[in-house]
């Protein structure tokens, strides 16, 4: 899994005209970009061309990406959906485009999905406290910051099976913990 940091310093390469790194965050995005045009969309070959337009306009625009606190993934998306709307708007009636965009979520999560979130992440840490300290960090490893079995067994020096049982005993743990 690329993090935030990766895709940010490819966009950043990007902006200098470093092709290796435009391919680079072909490859780490393009998926979850296709994903969003279908999603819009609803035919393949459409997604595609907006997917093929989406870097387009990267390749185009990566030096108007600052580094904001937000994510360069939302960056992204964003592209990708507006993208892919103007293309639903070049080919549909406008009713067509209000029911699409009926339908697709708000960008961020209502005040009640947020005072919901912010009880759940309470918990959550909470729970997370209960475990040992090193199931505590490899949890956080694999399920934070997208490390792999393999590079958390290396990290704990563990076994491969070793790490993957801690794991899956401390997702049982924590799901035990939340239901109380």
């Amino acid at each position: 899994m690329t993090s935030n940091s990766d895709i940010e310093h490819m966009i950043s390469r990007v902006a200098l005209g470093d092709r290796s790194a435009f391919s680079d965050l072909y490859d780490a995005t393009s998926a979850k970009l296709l994903g969003v045009a279908l999603r819009v969309l609803k035919n393949r070959a459409s997604a595609e061309d907006v997917l093929q337009e989406t870097f387009m306009k990267v390749w185009r625009y990566a030096d108007r990406y600052s580094s904001n606190g937000m994510s360069p993934m939302t960056w992204l998306i964003t592209i990708a959906r507006n993208t892919a709307i103007d293309r639903l708007r070049a080919t549909k009636t406008e009713s067509d485009v209000a029911d699409v965009m009926d339908t697709m979520p708000a960008s961020g999560p209502t005040p009640e999905q947020a005072a919901v979130a912010s009880s759940d992440a309470r918990q959550i840490m909470g729970c997370m406290e209960q475990l040992e300290a090193d199931k505590r960090d490899a949890v956080r490893g694999a399920y934070l910051d997208g490390l792999s079995y393999a590079d958390l067994s290396a990290r704990f020096d563990v076994p491969l099976n070793t790490m993957r049982t801690w794991l899956r005993r401390s997702l049982i743990s924590l799901r035990e913990c939340m239901a109380q």
